[in-house]
């Protein structure tokens, strides 16, 4: 319902809860339940959620925090 809204008056979600969603099949997403969470401590450390209901993959890059003075 949420991203409807959002569409209709044509701003953007939020972050946090455009990671709510599954990008292929529009699906709202708890992570354990219909998701699979992994990290991926490569290179570039990122994290996977695949969707179980489409199969869908988003990765999301991890990025180090910036030392503050």
């Amino acid at each position: 319902i949420a991203r409807r809204i959002a569409m209709r008056a044509q701003v953007r979600l939020p972050r946090q809860y455009r990671r709510l969603v599954c990008r292929h099949c529009k699906g709202f997403i708890v992570p354990g339940v219909n998701c699979r969470v992994r990290l991926q401590p490569r290179r570039e450390p990122h994290v996977v959620i695949t969707c179980l209901r489409c199969g869908g993959h988003m990765r999301i890059p991890l990025r180090p925090k910036k030392a503050r003075r």
